[in-house]
């Protein structure tokens, strides 16, 4: 049987190291907010509506035309990206209209994507 190279077989425990580390650590509360978000955007639709609306602000007929979906699915997945406070909307007449939070999600959505991208080009 072979052994796993990627697995530590030492004994030496580095304590600068550990100690400088759980002086940063986060609480457990930030890291269950930190899953959550990313559960957020396990979703394929999801992502693809952060997407869209990371081009431009849109309403939910404009999203539901991009993703060829209906409206009630888009707008299922609207509010759960807007009481996760990834999404906002704003009202014009009877038209509301969504777009991303912030910078922070846009530069997480666009940070993946490059991501992604280079991987990729490493790989051909």
């Amino acid at each position: 049987m072979s052994k796993n190279e990627f697995v530590c077989d030492c004994n030496v425990i580095h304590q600068e190291i550990v100690d400088m580390t759980n002086q940063k650590m986060l609480n457990d509360k930030l890291f269950n907010k930190i899953a959550d978000f990313y559960k957020i955007l396990q979703d394929r639709t999801r992502i693809k509506i952060l997407y869209a609306l990371d081009q431009s602000e849109m309403c939910v007929c404009d999203i539901a035309n991009v993703l060829s979906m209906s409206k009630s699915s888009i707008s299922h997945q609207l509010g759960t990206l807007r009481r996760s406070g990834v999404v906002k909307c704003r009202k014009n007449g009877k038209e509301v209209y969504y777009m991303l939070d912030d910078d922070h999600v846009k530069e997480v959505i666009e940070i993946a994507i490059k991501h992604i991208e280079h991987k990729e080009n490493m790989e051909k």
